[in-house]
């Protein structure tokens, strides 16, 4: 088994040495599953061990460089796109800011949102289809149109993107348009025709109200538009045999009927609104039934995609798109890096199964880094079918591994990349790439707290884990002001005390801001738990990145740090600063319970280096405890939960996605969580839990691990004379999102 490995660069890389040396642990690294069957004699043969030590091993990842360097010069060469030349091989993707107008993102904040991305260099920035546009379809109201626009508007719109820099794209889209046969399921997240609740008549309806809008668009300034015949829209349904089983001349019969509709609708923007008007079109490059995972007999190869992507080509269209596939989960279509949100759980579906990557999606998807460039193998075989450019999206993050989409773009593999999260995360990322400036590039963290996620509440937000300058937390009022703090009145001394991500957040804002700011951090170095977490969950989440770039922007904005400096009441009142921060962390709650000769109760803070028994029960079931649950479960132990919330609260601080991706895995692979439940006492080898139901269990357990929800920790503020701000964990513990957005908050109002 140890041939087998799960996860080679938490035993021997230099990125789990740095962190682990930096917890004052360099002699204890995290175990690996082999090491701990072989140290406790467990048969590493069994048929039970291989089992559960089976899902950690599916889909082996390679560890990315802790600190990826390079600038990737074929990136920034000049291509044509039909008749327009473009300046650079980085294309926004038309994704990320649907939904804004149900939610208040309207006026001058939705233009200021892609001005701002237009000012980031990409150079074509689409935008979504925002705009009801279709004559003869409305879409949805929770799609969230503006039902009402002007075409002086558009024209505004259109301008604000071309002022800063890109040429304005516009995705045509019909995922939400409602047609006669359509019948709507009351219990389903996402509402969607498609091709059998379409009549004759209505297919026409929407070529020609498809056409139209193209027009209308091209006289309001946009330069060109995208055709969306990906996911739930209705090309899609038109090309797919699973979804096609109509008998007219739009059926799947032949590759040609199949792709009828959207090459009618190609030939008639281009005759409409001329040759050299650009469209691009977005297609699944390659699907898989992930509800109902291996049955895919009807589901599109990458083989007939070539076929109908020829067509598509000889209909007039200029460029193609290429997007993952999946049947189920929506969100996956454009966040298919969502496989491998779970630690030691890479391939999950959100069904409670798991892909294999080397076998299913015909073993053509890029899975070894964590989904970075997932869709670049289907794109490049794409490509080999046509003349026309074709690019690739879904996690494409260069600053996470230069070196690769340098070989991309350079060797001619695929043409173009197209970029959402990373661009929206950090607007001046291109800018920072070109000039190696890979340590200042804000990271996106994977997290999908900017789709769907709750607060501390409960209630439905969208955010940004790293970039508290989100519309959403603006309109919501959780950040005071717009995009950019305002500058300081007049400048103050402002102490920051705590080096983690609340800390150094409040910094940069502050010092950015006009203020002197100084930073103490009692450790040696900076990050807080950052280093601990990102050894907890592996590398997908980017949360190394995230500490070298917050460290690195106190340095860009002047802020003096001060390691190991133990700071109390007295040494404040010494500095005499004008204002503190105090993000010191939360306060860790316990059972208060002692261990037994056969079971040790460990604190979350030192599971990663303790003896950690074969049947462990992890009380708590916030996103630390459930990340820790995963953990341990690639390393082959038997895990159960035991806490005090309800089963609707188990993950609370992970993002609905997230949730939604690894608890099923998680239960299917023998998890049982006991909710609304109690630990009563330690045994020799076992709990005894009070259950919700009223009856009291015996749980085999070696380990207790505690993990329950953190405390405020706001004493060092009592007594002070001047104005103090606690943030983060210290203030409302719950995750990093909430930590830096609150953090962000405070320094704009100093």
């Amino acid at each position: 088994m140890g041939a087998l490995s799960r996860r080679s660069f938490l035993a021997g890389s230099a990125l789990a040495a740095g962190a682990v040396a930096s917890l004052g642990l360099a002699s204890c690294a995290p175990k690996e599953a082999a090491t701990v069957a072989a140290e406790s004699g467990a048969d590493t043969a069994n048929a039970g061990t291989e089992v559960r030590a089976h899902a950690s091993r599916l889909n082996p990842q390679n560890a990315s460089t802790a600190t990826a360097s390079g600038t990737c010069p074929s990136l920034f060469t000049e291509w044509k796109m039909g008749a327009l030349a473009l300046p650079n091989r980085v294309v926004k993707s038309a994704a990320g800011f649907i939904g804004v107008t149900s939610r208040g993102i309207t006026g001058d904040l939705h233009l200021q949102h892609y001005a701002s991305l237009a000012k980031g260099g990409a150079s074509v920035v689409y935008c979504d289809d925002f705009a009801e546009l279709y004559d003869h379809f409305k879409a949805v109201p929770d799609v969230g149109k503006f039902a009402d626009w002007t075409e002086d508007e558009l024209r505004t719109f259109a301008s604000a993107i071309k002022d800063n820099g890109s040429r304005a794209g516009y995705q045509l889209a019909t995922m939400g348009l409602m047609f006669s046969g359509f019948e709507p399921d009351p219990n389903a997240l996402f509402q969607s025709s498609d091709c059998m609740d379409m009549t004759a008549q209505e297919i026409q309806d929407l070529i020609a109200d498809t056409v139209k809008a193209a027009s209308t668009l091209k006289a309001c300034g946009f330069d060109c538009v995208e055709i969306n015949a990906a996911g739930e829209n209705i090309g899609q349904t038109f090309m797919s045999r699973n979804r096609n089983k109509r008998d007219d001349e739009y059926g799947p019969q032949s590759f040609e009927n199949r792709t009828r509709f959207v090459c009618e609708v190609v030939r008639g923007i281009k005759a409409t609104c001329g040759d050299d008007f650009p469209v691009q079109v977005l297609v699944n490059g390659a699907e898989e039934n992930d509800k109902n995972i291996g049955d895919n007999a009807l589901f599109t190869t990458v083989e007939e995609n070539k076929e109908m992507c020829k067509l598509i080509e000889e209909a007039g269209a200029d460029s193609l798109h290429i997007r993952i596939g999946p049947c189920g989960m929506h969100v996956a279509e454009f966040a298919g890096d969502l496989y491998f949100a779970g630690y030691g759980i890479e391939g999950t579906t959100g069904y409670g199964t798991q892909f294999d990557f080397q076998r299913h999606w015909q073993g053509m998807l890029k899975a070894d880094q964590s989904g970075l460039g997932i869709m670049t193998k289907v794109a490049a075989e794409i490509k080999k079918a046509v003349s026309i450019p074709v690019g690739a999206v879904t996690y494409m993050d260069p600053a996470r591994d230069p070196e690769f989409f340098e070989r991309l773009i350079a060797d001619g593999e695929i043409d173009f990349i197209l970029m959402n999260r990373p661009l929206s995360v950090e607007p001046e990322y291109l800018a920072k790439l070109k000039e190696g400036r890979l340590d200042e590039i804000r990271p996106c963290t994977r997290c999908m707290h900017c789709h769907w996620d709750a607060d501390l509440e409960g209630n439905q937000v969208f955010s940004c884990r790293t970039n508290a300058a989100h519309p959403f937390r603006i309109v919501s009022g959780q950040l005071p002001g717009l995009y950019d703090p305002e500058p300081a009145a007049s400048a103050k001394n402002v102490m920051v005390v705590g080096g983690g991500p609340a800390g150094m957040e409040a910094a940069r804002v502050a010092a950015e801001r006009g203020h002197h700011v100084t930073l103490y951090e009692r450790k040696g170095s900076l990050g807080g738990l950052l280093e601990f977490a990102s050894n907890v969950k592996g590398p997908h989440e980017n949360l190394i990145p995230l500490k070298t770039y917050l460290a690195k922007q106190l340095e860009v904005a002047g802020v003096n740090v001060v390691t190991d400096q133990e700071v109390d009441a007295s040494f404040i009142s010494e500095q005499a600063p004008d204002a503190v921060v105090l993000a010191v962390g939360a306060a860790r709650d316990t059972l208060g319970l002692s261990g037994g000769n056969g079971t040790s109760i460990v604190s979350i803070d030192d599971f990663l280096t303790a003896d950690v028994a074969d049947n462990v029960v992890v009380v708590g079931s916030n996103a630390q405890a459930i990340d820790a649950v995963m953990y341990l479960m690639a390393q082959g132990k038997h895990v159960q939960v035991v806490t005090p919330s309800p089963a609707s609260a188990i993950g609370a601080g992970h993002s609905y996605w997230v949730k939604t991706y690894t608890q099923p895995l998680i239960k299917a692979l023998g998890t049982r969580f006991w909710p609304q439940a109690e630990v009563l006492g330690v045994n020799d080898g076992s709990v005894t839990v009070k259950t919700d139901a009223g009856t009291e269990v015996e749980l085999p357990c070696g380990t207790l691990i505690e993990a329950l929800d953190g405390l405020p920790n706001t004493d060092l503020a009592q007594g002070l004379s001047m104005d103090v701000y606690p943030v983060g964990d210290c203030a409302n513990p719950f995750n990093i999102g909430e930590a830096i957005c609150t953090a962000n908050a405070a320094a704009r109002t100093i």
